[in-house]
């Protein structure tokens, strides 16, 4: 069965993407639940000019996220854990805390899903994430994790 993405799905594909599903998985769960439509002529057409129309929206924000990425290169931002006398930190530090963590000391609003780690941080040190803002703007974020 060829479906629609509405919304970017795990291990299926990403949004307004068409892909091809077992008929359970599609009309039982992503259909119903507003994740997917049926990928016939009308929807076709219809996706191609919504597609259209968020690319002209996306191209006007492109300047937007350059800025961003620029305001975000340049900073170093201070993320608290509680850690160990050997520098492990308790749990990890996610990129809920990083997003946080921009929002209070930038003052940007970044999606925590824009955001992505190379690897898990589990001790105190100076890291550097990368902020996907779109398609061709990448922007990187150095952060320092200290003990609280």
């Amino acid at each position: 069965m060829e479906i629609i993405l509405l919304q970017d799905v795990d291990k299926v594909g990403d949004r307004h993407s068409i892909v091809t599903v077992k008929d359970g998985y599609g009309r039982n769960f992503l259909i119903p639940k507003g994740l997917a439509i049926v990928a016939n002529d009308g929807n076709r057409r219809r996706l191609a000019e919504v597609i259209k129309q968020e690319d002209a929206k996306e191209s006007k924000m492109l300047d937007t996220y350059k800025v961003m990425a620029n305001q975000l290169s340049g900073q170093t931002l201070k993320i608290g854990a509680k850690a160990g006398t050997s520098g492990k930190i308790f749990g990890s530090v996610t990129n809920v805390q990083i997003a946080a963590a921009i929002k209070e000391q930038i003052g940007l609003d970044i999606p925590r899903k824009k955001i992505v780690l190379n690897d898990e941080i589990k001790e105190l040190g100076e890291y550097t994430a990368t902020i996907a803002l779109h398609k061709e703007v990448n922007g990187t974020v150095k952060f320092e994790v200290i003990a609280e």
